[in-house]
């Protein structure tokens, strides 16, 4: 079975790579920290997270990482390839 083209099992390690990278981006967005929000815990560093909105993020890092992978999946069946680009191409000597 094939997804978009690509072996369903290349396709579920390439969409979890891609979830996961995002999720690094994503989380960061939003947060602020009990010293901003002025109700440090006893015994938490104050540069915590007051909220950690993990739901919410992790429904955007889908949306995202949904997006990005049907852009991944348009390129690879669109016949685009690295000899396509500018540039010295492998195998050639660059003088």
């Amino acid at each position: 079975m094939t997804i978009g083209g690509v072996g369903s099992g290349s396709a579920i390690a390439i969409f979890f790579i891609i979830w996961w990278t995002v999720l690094f981006v994503v989380l960061p967005f939003g947060v602020r920290s009990q010293l901003e929000e002025g109700a440090t815990v006893h015994g938490s560093d104050p540069g915590a997270p007051a909220q950690s909105l993990m739901a919410r993020k992790l429904l955007w890092t889908t949306a995202v990482a949904v997006v990005c992978f049907a852009v991944f999946l348009a390129v690879i069946n669109s016949g685009l390839t690295l000899d396509m680009l500018p540039g010295p191409k492998p195998g050639h000597a660059v003088n």
